[in-house]
């Protein structure tokens, strides 16, 4: 299946200003680690406005198990 790519979802995405996770100012585009691999990258559909202490945590974070990692 081809990944859907959208460079006017990416730019709207980007200008989301605060966090959806918290709520702090100052965002990122992150893209869902779920589903990519192996040469394969996730869809621009699957992307989120949020902080960059936000995506260490989701990305690197102990405190989250890999279910609540795929829940987010």
């Amino acid at each position: 299946m081809k990944t859907y790519r959208s460079k006017k979802w990416l730019a709207a995405v980007g200008q989301i200003e605060q966090c959806v996770l918290c709520g702090r100012w100052g965002t990122q585009v992150a893209h869902m680690n779920e589903g990519k691999g192996m040469g394969m990258k996730t869809d621009d559909c699957a992307t989120a406005a949020i902080c960059q202490e936000c995506h260490h945590e989701i990305d690197n974070g102990s405190h989250l198990s890999r279910e609540e990692r795929r829940c987010l």
